[in-house]
């Protein structure tokens, strides 16, 4: 199994800042992933970067995390959210993992 990341700033590439709300920002990742119907978490980190012009730049970024999702889907991912947040570029990290599920209940009483 593959585990991709897709790191999205949330500044807008032309203001230097974030014009968005966080919630306005995660709203709109979260209805893209359903849209390509995966499943997904996702965090909120900060960090900085240097821009295609050199500057130095530090945001906030969401990094989402995607399980097993083709390379293809992850692309149009990628390019959404970089429309939607008007990113300059987003970046993508993938990893191979080994991944499972673990089920438990209680016994009914």
């Amino acid at each position: 199994m593959r585990e991709t990341k897709i790191y999205i700033g949330m500044n807008d590439k032309h203001a230097m800042e974030q014009t968005l709300e966080d919630d306005k920002l995660i709203s709109i990742l979260k209805r893209v992933c359903h849209y390509y119907h995966v499943s997904f978490s996702f965090t909120l980190s900060n960090g900085g970067h240097f821009m295609d012009n050199g500057e130095y730049e530090e945001e906030q970024s969401l990094i989402l995390s995607l399980i097993d999702v083709d390379e293809r889907t992850v692309n149009e991912i990628a390019k959404d959210l970089c429309v939607f947040f008007n990113q300059e570029s987003v970046l993508i990290t993938e990893n191979a993992i080994h991944s499972y599920y673990v089920r438990e209940e209680l016994p009914e009483v």
